[in-house]
């Protein structure tokens, strides 16, 4: 059995099957695990998640924050309301078997045989592993339950940015959205600095990557995560970074797990968008 990790689809689903045809995966044997982001700007969400969801025990899936989106857009929240390439989904004949499907992903993976976490963004230099697995199952119940509706309504903004377990209700769920969807770069201090986007040396003074955060709680535990595509390919320091943009015309890029090291495999994508667009 081989387990391969996979960045961000976004919706790149003719690039998704030749990157598994390039490595013969055989959802009879073989698992992959998707870092999240499976939709969104591409041009085939619908396929993707139908095709994801088809491979039923196969496929591992975390949430990412363009997943987040189509199930806040799902609920009624009409922030970004124009971006047209989850129109296909909202629509679709199997919407609500989709969305009930998505809505049941998990937030953070954690595989102790083979010794690896999965998520799609990051995580505060004050959360251990123990307490990163704890708030990712509690956001999780808050999305299966009857206050899921009401927290995708008040799910964005960047308040708080900083870890206390005193936090509760709305505050404290958007804190876990945000490191574990939309986190990169920290301050000092272990603040999240969520409006930084560019890759490393483009912060502002005194911001960190969040996995270079040298009070990091986590440093010694193997992280696969995705996101960050002005990042690209890492591996270092026993983080793994998988956004290659495939959706802006990089690569999209599977990495085997189960060996050592972790080995990687990219397939070369035509693009789908232009990031000046979204800058």
């Amino acid at each position: 059995m081989a387990v391969y990790a996979i960045g961000d689809i976004q919706g790149c689903y003719d690039e998704l099957r030749r990157a598994l045809d390039g490595v013969d995966f055989d959802c009879a044997v073989d698992r992959l695990w998707c870092v999240g982001d499976l939709v969104n700007r591409g041009p085939k969400s619908l396929e993707v998640l139908r095709f994801v969801r088809s491979l039923g025990k196969a496929a591992i899936c975390v949430l990412g924050n363009h997943d987040l989106h189509l199930l806040a857009l799902a609920a009624g929240n009409r922030k970004h309301r124009n971006e047209t390439s989850l129109a296909d989904v909202l629509r679709a004949a199997d919407r609500d078997e989709i969305l009930h499907w998505l809505r049941h992903r998990p937030l953070l993976h954690f595989d102790r045989a083979i010794d690896f976490l999965m998520l799609h963004a990051g995580l505060p230099p004050q959360w251990d592993l123990a307490t990163a697995i704890d708030c990712a199952h509690e956001l999780e119940q808050v999305l299966r339950s009857s206050d899921a509706d009401d927290f995708f309504l008040q799910m964005y903004g960047n308040k708080p940015d900083r870890w206390t377990p005193e936090l509760s209700g709305i505050a404290r769920w958007r804190f876990i959205t945000n490191c574990l969807t939309r986190l990169r770069y920290c301050d000092p201090d272990g603040r999240l600095a969520l409006r930084e986007k560019g890759p490393p040396g483009s912060q502002a003074k005194g911001r960190i990557p969040w996995f270079d955060h040298p009070l990091r709680a986590t440093r010694a535990q193997r992280i696969v995560f995705g996101h960050w595509s002005t990042l690209g390919y890492v591996a270092r320091h026993n983080v793994w970074a998988l956004d290659t943009g495939c959706l802006w015309g990089g690569a999209l890029t599977l990495l085997r797990l189960d060996q050592t090291p972790p080995a990687p495999h990219s397939v070369p994508c035509a693009g789908w968008q232009d990031p000046a667009h979204f800058a």
